[in-house]
């Protein structure tokens, strides 16, 4: 009687898979939300909700998983977050290759400007890396997704990083330099020559110092130690110019990082996965070659 009741308790928590884990069960596998400082966010100016910066976890079966994972910067123009096509959606597509998804809760105008969105960006790459073994994940293949301005903030953390420092907490003494960077038709600087002015104004102010636009104008920041770099926009986004993939590119390029550029013809800006359009829906099919090429589904050495 006792083995009887083992055994159904193991049938009714997960399936047993390779390896001796166990898949999720219902529950385990809802998302769920964590404060990536219980303590406090450095310069938080309250306690609300808006000054808790989360990461919200999805997690793959456990037959898919691969041990990658990304962390999903949603857009908004710095100044709210497009949660669901650029990041729920977004998630989900990620864990149907197997990649454990983080969606970023990140700090935004008017209550917070640079520097609190890159903090933000840095400490969930450092608490992913921090916890990978709970995770079940690689250290070595974490990423980084951003669409629109949250693209600024992704491409802002892959060529503004360290390797991480004594602390306090574990957490920070991990790299918050991404291994690959997603770029989905980002902003890209802050000169003003063919930024996107919305979020330059929520991010740095309307009359910035000239320096802080250099430092931010990312395509400037680029060097060897730049993370790999796959970017995708169209020619006829009008509202964040495809100039500024093109010059990230050339960027990485002239660095001889790996980067692969994709620019559709048609298409607006804030597409997502772009489910509905049967030319524009081939980007995210370009985007998992280029993961399979790197071995990022797969791990190992990228060619």
């Amino acid at each position: 009687m006792k083995v009887k009741k083992l055994f159904f308790v193991i049938l009714a928590t997960g399936t047993l898979v390779a390896g001796g884990r166990l898949a999720q069960s219902v529950e385990d596998a809802k998302p769920q939300a964590v404060l990536l400082w219980p303590n406090g966010a450095p310069g938080a100016v309250g306690n609300d909700d808006k000054d808790k910066p989360t990461l919200t976890v999805y997690l793959p079966t456990a037959d898919k998983t691969n041990g990658a994972a990304v962390v999903v910067c949603p857009g908004g123009g710095y100044g709210f977050l497009a949660v669901d096509h650029e990041g729920k959606q977004i998630a989900e597509w990620l864990n149907s290759l197997g990649v454990t998804a983080f969606v970023l809760k990140y700090r935004i105008a008017p209550r917070y400007h640079h520097p609190a969105p890159l903090q933000d960006a840095q400490r969930a790459i450092r608490t992913v890396r921090a916890n990978a073994k709970k995770w079940n994940l690689d250290s070595k293949r974490i990423g980084i997704w951003g669409f629109s301005a949250g693209g600024h903030l992704a491409s802002t953390a892959g060529t503004h990083f360290d390797n991480g420092h004594p602390a306090k907490e574990p957490v920070e003494e991990a790299s918050c330099r991404p291994d690959f960077l997603i770029l989905a038709y980002p902003v890209i600087t802050m000169d003003s020559s063919f930024t996107h002015m919305g979020s330059r104004v929520n991010l740095i102010g309307k009359n910035p110092d000239a320096k802080l636009v250099d430092e931010l104008s990312n395509e400037k920041q680029v060097t060897q130690e730049t993370p790999p770099t796959f970017l995708f926009h169209t020619s006829t986004d009008s509202a964040v110019l495809p100039e500024n993939s093109v010059q990230f590119y050339l960027a990485l390029r002239k660095a001889k990082v790996p980067a692969e550029l994709h620019i559709y013809e048609r298409g607006p800006h804030g597409v997502g996965l772009a489910p509905k359009d049967q030319v524009l829906s081939t980007w995210k099919d370009r985007l998992a070659a280029w993961m399979r090429q790197r071995n990022i589904l797969t791990g190992g050495t990228a060619p």
